[in-house]
């Protein structure tokens, strides 16, 4: 089984202004949408649109914490949230006007002890064979050990992790020996504290994370591709399909669903990285998560 892993999922709501919004004013909106939403949740549903199952795991609170579950359950996606005793999970606003999207996120819950204790009850039955996901930030009740705890606590189990994080959230973990990352060129770059001037670097730095203990590294580099420096000492390029973007909200946790898909579908990293690049792809062209058939239809085109 898979499981992902959202520590502070969301209600994304998505405003759309048409004219120019006026500070301190009443403006209206031309259109809105209300998506679940956070990285885990993203790619578990992705997954079910490939054809894969998965069980939703994290922290939910509150009507908008019921909102999600009932999401997640419309779309045939399992989850197994705790639900905490106060508060409410988060939305966040996104409002989309001339061209470009401000966000504001909120902070969510506060998580207490017995919250975090029944998370980790509920992870002690993953199994051998089994692959876990850990995507995006914490939320700020959490201590910053948070993923390299969960991974502790399943070391010698056999199970695969995936990480979608940047900063000591990545580096932390990396001594777990984690199935594969995807930091984007960006977070390379603030994780060295360098700057990045071609693919060559770009590998150099991706294979020092390998050698630190990632066994795959996918390193993201937006319209200029993807690079996968790969546990059998190969290094993989795929270009960015061509069209148009409409929305990079959920891409990068696209690629890693493809990638899953791709690696159990066909036990082959080129292969891997080619469906991971399609899913990232296909989201990047939607207005919300991609849909399977999009996804697909971009893989059986794509040429790596």
């Amino acid at each position: 089984m898979i499981y992902t892993v959202t520590l502070n999922p969301s209600l994304d709501y998505v405003l759309r202004v048409e004219e120019d919004i006026k500070a301190g004013l009443t403006n209206r909106s031309s259109s809105e949408d209300l998506f679940i939403g956070g990285k885990g949740i993203n790619v578990s549903i992705i997954l079910k649109e490939l054809g894969l199952n998965s069980v939703a795991l994290g922290f939910v609170a509150g009507n908008t914490g019921s909102a999600i579950i009932d999401g997640l359950n419309n779309k045939g996606i399992d989850s197994d949230f705790c639900v905490l005793p106060n508060g409410f999970s988060r939305i966040n606003v996104k409002l989309k006007n001339n061209g470009e999207e401000t966000e504001i996120n909120a902070r969510g819950p506060v998580i207490n002890d017995s919250s975090l204790k029944e998370l980790f009850d509920k992870l002690s039955r993953i199994k051998s064979g089994d692959i876990i996901v850990l995507a995006g930030s914490i939320p700020k009740s959490l201590p910053d050990t948070i993923y390299e705890d969960i991974l502790k606590s399943l070391e010698g189990k056999n199970v695969r992790a995936v990480v979608d994080a940047g900063g000591p959230l990545l580096e932390n973990v990396l001594k777990y020996k984690p199935f594969l990352i995807k930091p984007n060129k960006q977070e390379l770059e603030e994780l060295f504290n360098i700057i990045i001037h071609d693919n060559d670097e770009i590998v150099k730095y991706g294979n020092i994370l390998r050698d630190k203990g990632a066994q795959n590294v996918i390193v993201s580099m937006g319209a200029d591709g993807a690079i996968l420096c790969g546990e059998d000492g190969n290094k993989y390029f795929c270009p960015a399909p061509d069209g148009k973007v409409k929305n990079t909200v959920g891409a990068g946790d696209s690629m890693v669903a493809g990638f899953i898909t791709g690696y159990r579908k066909y036990n082959n990293l080129e292969e891997a990285l080619k469906l991971g690049s399609a899913a990232g792809a296909a989201t990047a062209f939607s207005d919300d998560l991609s849909k399977g058939e999009d996804i697909y239809d971009i893989f059986r085109n794509l040429c790596i």
